[in-house]
């Protein structure tokens, strides 16, 4: 009997560190595919989402199967993207209807017969989540959420035009920390009697609303919640690339190294922004593609930064003592 039971453990460990070693082939090449789609290079990337797939058993994430859809729509494949929308909205409850019909990537799809039927049954799984919707706290939280971004979207605009140290700016950081500072108060009450709720519930706007404003609160506040949403998120009631962004910022304020590379400093001296301090460089994309992140490339980019791994490591101890000197 002690010997069956040794090669049972045996073949236990076997297949768990096959079945780790399959995910993250799979977590590897889903990134590979999504390097591909923003290269413009769609045939590529709906190979590679195959491939994927294909390592994990055929199984995959709704959202890497609605990417992978889109590449083959894209490149004018559509019985394979159609395989995909399919399985998502009759096995995995897709409801996002509004973006599948306004997403652009999948034009090709809307002249074919079943691109109704896909439809219809996206409709259907959306009126099953509304039904369940607790519509006045949905209601309330979406208009938090307006008014949380509406202020935020001002920021570029009246900086360009008065400067980032005028008046007109001044008045804007005020007025956001002030309705921070209510919506926070409604938040808080909201996640202390019934928890972090989840889009069957609020709505996926609501549910994001949830984490942009214990995002925009001080650290005690962040430190407070982020075992909920931690939970939210293992229950799927939060995204978990919403998580990484928290997670990062309550590291940073705890003068840790952040782990998924979400948070820009500002060089007010020489106006330059750059990566704040982070946590073994070399594995960032493997962290940050475990969270529904893409590559840290191509985040930075949209900061006007390249990714130079072994620069950065170069200069990640100044990084720090400047990060240092300003918090004391």
């Amino acid at each position: 009997m002690r010997r069956i039971q040794f090669i049972l453990f045996i073949l236990l460990l076997t297949s768990t560190g096959a079945q780790a070693q399959d995910q993250a082939t799979y977590d590897r090449l889903v990134e590979e595919a999504r390097a591909l789609y923003e290269a413009k290079d769609p045939a590529g990337s709906a190979r590679t989402y195959s491939e994927a797939f294909k390592a994990l058993g055929w199984k995959g994430t709704a959202n890497d199967r609605y990417n992978a859809a889109c590449s083959y729509a894209l490149c004018g494949i559509a019985d394979s993207a159609y395989v995909h929308l399919f399985r998502i909205a009759e096995r995995m409850d897709y409801s996002y209807l509004s973006h599948l019909t306004s997403d652009s990537d999948l034009n090709s799809l809307h002249s074919d017969p079943r691109w109704e039927q896909l439809v219809l049954l996206v409709k259907a799984n959306k009126e099953q989540l509304d039904a369940n919707l607790d519509r006045p706290l949905a209601a309330l939280l979406d208009s938090l959420f307006e008014e949380d971004q509406g202020l935020r979207r001002q920021i570029g605009e009246v900086e360009a035009r008065y400067g980032s140290e005028s008046p007109e700016m001044q008045d804007l950081w005020r007025r956001m920390a002030e309705k921070d500072s209510l919506n926070l108060i409604v938040v808080k009450h909201i996640l202390d009697e019934r928890g972090w709720l989840g889009p069957d519930v609020v709505g996926e706007k609501g549910s994001s609303t949830l984490f942009l404003v214990i995002q925009h609160s001080d650290l005690a506040t962040q430190e407070k919640y982020l075992p909920l949403m931690r939970e939210a998120v293992a229950k799927g009631n939060a995204r978990a690339s919403s998580l990484a962004l928290l997670e990062d910022r309550v590291a940073l304020g705890q003068g840790r190294r952040q782990t998924y590379g979400s948070q820009i400093g500002f060089d007010e001296e020489t106006g330059a922004s750059f990566l704040l301090p982070l946590e073994d460089p070399d594995q960032v994309d493997e962290r940050r593609a475990s969270m529904g992140l893409g590559p840290l490339k191509e985040y930075l980019m949209h900061f006007g930064l390249a990714w130079d791994v072994e620069a950065y490591k170069r200069e990640l101890p100044l990084i720090e003592e400047r990060q240092k000197a300003r918090r004391r």
